[in-house]
């Protein structure tokens, strides 16, 4: 379920100098929103999913025939507001520059229609992920009953956004919710320096409800924290292209394992980590396949030193 999706636009540039005119290179024009990277990078790799999203206007248009083009399964809900275009500014070393706009409010008419749609989709054996940003003007309540919705019927919920969304979501009691470092820091209220840190501010996040704390740490790494405690995982990205929709395909990975075998949980952490590290390696949003996903640069680690500082973000 991606309530917020975008038409997403890339462009490259040698240096992005704020106030300068720049040339660019031809732009990407992919389907964006966190949800749609998910179920593309699913998708590419063989695993069945089904992207949820409102649509809207000419953007909504061209974005239904993106999705369309790639063979993505999509239910579509039409909606009157216009979907969002994003713009992303790389630069060769991988950095990313996102522009980013709010999208259009949903009606309470257009959130009874999604939660139709969810109750036709979704079985007790599914998966249901809700993830990205909000639109604007949504409410806490909103969320939490759409969410609701989906356990109600036996489903397991994931959830994979920031802010007060991301806080408001855990009284719906997701099995698994993937913040990275920043969105972590924000749900509890303090700075994380450290894996130890993190590990703390993870079971803090459980004992409200949470089943699973899947976080997601850049160059750190990642650490998954469970009933089982804490694992430590690590990747090395050989060449930077762009991180934008890198922490989606972690997440695609991780599902893709753990929701055929929850006992595994070691090999779900290094899923998620391949398949992070080789989106990080692609241009744009593009999402990796088979052949893009190596896992010789992805190890568990089993003494982590939990007090080393952590990269600055």
């Amino acid at each position: 379920m991606t309530l917020n999706p975008s038409l997403d636009r890339t462009v490259q540039v040698d240096r992005l100098e704020r106030g300068a005119v720049l040339r660019t290179s031809a732009p990407t024009l992919e389907p964006g929103g966190k949800g749609v990277n998910l179920t593309r990078a699913l998708s590419r790799n063989g695993i069945d999913s089904i992207a949820v999203l409102p649509v809207g206007g000419p953007e909504g248009a061209e974005l239904s025939a993106l999705l369309d083009a790639a063979g993505v399964a999509t239910r579509l809900v039409p909606v009157n507001g216009r979907t969002r275009s994003n713009l992303t500014v790389s630069e060769p070393d991988g950095t990313a520059t996102k522009l980013n706009e709010p999208g259009s409010p949903l009606s309470t008419a257009d959130f009874s229609v999604l939660a139709t749609v969810l109750a036709g989709l979704v079985s007790a054996r599914d998966w249901v992920v809700f993830s990205g940003s909000i639109p604007p003007e949504c409410s806490a309540d909103q969320l939490v009953a759409l969410m609701t919705s989906v356990t109600d019927l036996g489903a397991s919920l994931a959830v994979d956004t920031s802010g007060d969304a991301l806080t408001a979501s855990i009284s719906a009691r997701p099995r698994v919710i993937k913040p990275n470092r920043a969105e972590l820091a924000e749900a509890v209220g303090r700075e994380l320096g450290s894996i130890s840190e993190v590990i703390v501010a993870a079971e803090e996040l459980r004992s409200r409800g949470v089943e699973r704390v899947l976080v997601s740490l850049g160059a750190d790494g990642a650490v998954l924290v469970g009933e089982h405690g804490a694992i430590v995982g690590e990747s090395t990205v050989l060449e930077h292209r762009s991180t934008v929709g890198a922490g989606d395909c972690f997440l695609a990975g991780f599902l893709s394992k753990f929701s055929a075998d929850e006992s595994d949980e070691e090999s779900a952490l290094v899923e998620a980590l391949a398949w992070g590290a080789a989106a990080v390696g692609l241009p744009g949003t593009s999402v990796p396949g088979p052949g893009d996903i190596a896992y010789s640069n992805v190890h568990l680690v089993w003494q982590p030193d939990l007090d080393r500082p952590l990269v600055a973000t």
